[in-house]
């Protein structure tokens, strides 16, 4: 803003100033559009952000449970069926008296943060490669689409052929879901970087490794961030979905298992605290991680204000 012409803002027919009291003029005029530019957003009251966003949340977890419960009562389905949400609930105390739930979940929350990690180690640089090599992107980018759309558990009896029932399986199942969304976010991301970036970054010295680092992938945050978020669903859908396909001794425990187990015992209320545990899960993995990276991204781009 320092630097901007701001002689069309005299109004019509008046002389411009001149001398010491020009400049003094120009100079408070231009701090004052740069203070309007780069003012913060007000924050919010304790209790009218709270309002905002507990709120909402709470009400809409009312209504679901009111109206699950008058499912129930009104028989729309057998008992055995649909179980009343206290039901529910005493299924999930008596996994926590048994003293398993915590290892179940655990053991899903691991395998899918490392399998998660792994597959940004590997996405990140095929996305880079895909987005700066042109031959790259024409034999590889359509591939990375087709596999993107491609049902995780489509991959699951291949990799139980390859690695058997073991760690391993379920891994390659996740890399193989996440690793072309993140790819595909990186590129979607690059694609939208303007050009006038990247040459400034060359003029400045930014080649190379080090181009990538302080000019393409921050330019790119956007679109590669969504490809991380969506990454990470991939991710948790796919080791479920290995999870509750491929049960054995030697994988374990796990919040797959644990819904499969209900199926296979026809207790509804097992399966639907199963499902609520991958819900929980997964909301819980979204507020804690990914919405506060979200929100700091676009605190630092001057766009918190418009996400509100």
């Amino acid at each position: 803003m320092a630097g901007t012409d701001l002689s069309d803002l005299r109004p019509p027919g008046s002389a411009a100033p001149s001398g010491p009291e020009a400049d003094s003029d120009l100079a408070s005029l231009e701090a004052g559009l740069d203070a309007l530019d780069l003012r913060a957003p007000e924050r919010s009251p304790i209790g009218r952000a709270l309002a905002g966003k507990v709120v909402p949340p709470v009400a809409a977890v009312t209504i679901v449970l009111a109206a699950w419960q008058l499912a129930y009562v009104l028989e729309l389905r057998e008992p055995y069926q649909l179980p009343a949400p206290a039901e529910v609930w005493g299924a999930l105390t008596e996994q926590w008296y048994q003293g398993t739930i915590l290892d179940t979940v655990w053991n899903s929350v691991s395998r899918g943060a490392i399998g998660f990690a792994l597959s940004v180690a590997i996405g990140t640089p095929l996305g880079l490669l895909v987005a700066r090599v042109r031959p790259v992107r024409a034999a590889i980018g359509p591939v990375l689409s087709g596999l993107q759309s491609l049902p995780s558990v489509a991959w699951v009896p291949a990799a139980i052929i390859w690695f058997g029932l073991t760690d391993a399986m379920l891994y390659a199942v996740v890399l193989l879901g996440a690793v072309p969304s993140i790819a595909n976010g990186l590129v979607a991301g690059v694609n939208q970087v303007p050009p006038l970036h990247l040459r400034a970054g060359r003029v400045l010295g930014a080649t190379g490794l080090r181009g990538v680092r302080h000019v393409l992938l921050p330019a790119a945050l956007p679109g590669y961030f969504a490809g991380l978020k969506q990454g990470w669903a991939f991710s948790w859908r796919s080791l479920m979905a290995a999870e509750l396909i491929a049960r054995s001794p030697e994988l374990g425990s796990g919040l797959g298992q644990l819904l499969e187990t209900g199926r296979v015992y026809q207790d509804m209320s097992l399966v639907l605290a199963a499902v609520l545990l991958i819900l929980l899960v997964g909301i819980g993995v979204e507020l804690l991680v990914f919405s506060p990276l979200e929100r700091r991204i676009l605190r630092v781009r001057g766009l918190l204000g418009r996400a509100r």
